[in-house]
């Protein structure tokens, strides 16, 4: 029989789900490339591997850029998978705890069928050395940097995983595959980031276009939707909880006293997706 595979969205983010309590095979780079291959393979912007043991007692998950490079930590990724655990009966619980290679991530199903999911994502460091963002230690906050030959105002920030936020007057696909094909891979970058180019509509919600690094042009980022709105926070061009509008929706985020940011938003299940013969050889093979 052929590996079966879940597939869910979060606003049009897709992702895979590869359970080892299911079948043995290992996620190998060039394994992730081809099952994410929208023409090759099933087609998703990620994969994510679990569950696996973690500290604590904790479940464990991994998450794969379609590019094959493990992430720290994905918004959508880990409410994905959340529902997951819930449809497959490994919690019962409405409230539990995943741990990502970009920290612990406490989520809650509200609602009691996993169809919106609240995570909390953890603080915001816009530490240089953190993020990382090469040369000084110093916080990235409205700073000049350029990109193949531009030059904007950028603030950069970690919240598992590295971020770089562009406030514009107008944004659009386009322009986040122009500057986020080069700032993606940019040299002050040591660990590639993701790009968000941000305009705020008003003082409690702002919309983006998303690059992010390994996967390239996105509808939706759960990570980037935290991190866009807390560098409008702290830039002074909000006042307080945001919805951030993306082109698959619309996440809320939540940013409280003690650096801690909150995202709620959707979970769709796709189906399930199993490899043909042929498909598991070409694995088999890799």
């Amino acid at each position: 029989m052929g590996i079966v595979l879940e597939k869910y969205h979060g606003l049009g983010n897709d992702y895979l789900v590869l359970d080892p309590r299911r079948h043995s095979m290992e996620p190998s780079e060039a394994r992730i490339r081809l099952l994410c291959d929208r023409n090759f393979g099933f087609g998703s912007d990620g994969l994510l591997y679990g569950p696996t043991a973690a500290s604590g007692g904790r479940i464990g998950m991994r998450i794969y850029n379609p590019d094959g490079s493990e992430a720290e930590k994905s918004g959508n990724g880990v409410r994905i998978f959340a529902r997951y655990l819930r449809d497959f009966g490994y919690v019962e619980d409405d409230a539990f705890t995943l741990s990502t290679l970009g920290g612990d991530v406490h989520v809650s199903c509200l609602g009691g069928d996993g169809r919106l999911i609240r995570a909390m994502m953890g603080g915001v460091t816009f530490r240089s050395g953190l993020i990382p963002v090469a040369g000084a230690d110093r916080e990235v906050v409205g700073e000049r940097m350029g990109f193949g030959g531009a030059e904007y105002e950028v603030t950069c920030l970690s919240i598992g995983n590295p971020h770089c936020v562009i406030p514009m007057d107008e944004i659009s696909r386009e322009k986040a595959l122009e500057i986020g094909r080069v700032a993606e891979s940019a040299p002050c970058f040591p660990n590639r980031i993701n790009v968000q180019l941000m305009k705020v509509m008003d003082r409690g919600s702002i919309a983006i276009e998303i690059y992010e690094r390994g996967a390239g042009y996105t509808l939706a980022s759960g990570s980037s939707s935290c991190a866009a709105a807390s560098a409008a926070r702290r830039l002074g061009l909000v006042d307080g909880d945001v919805t951030v509008h993306m082109p698959g929706g619309a996440l809320e985020v939540e940013m409280r006293g003690d650096g801690s940011v909150y995202m709620t938003g959707p979970v769709a299940r796709v189906g399930e997706l199993r490899c043909s013969d042929e498909l598991m050889e070409a694995l088999a093979g890799l």
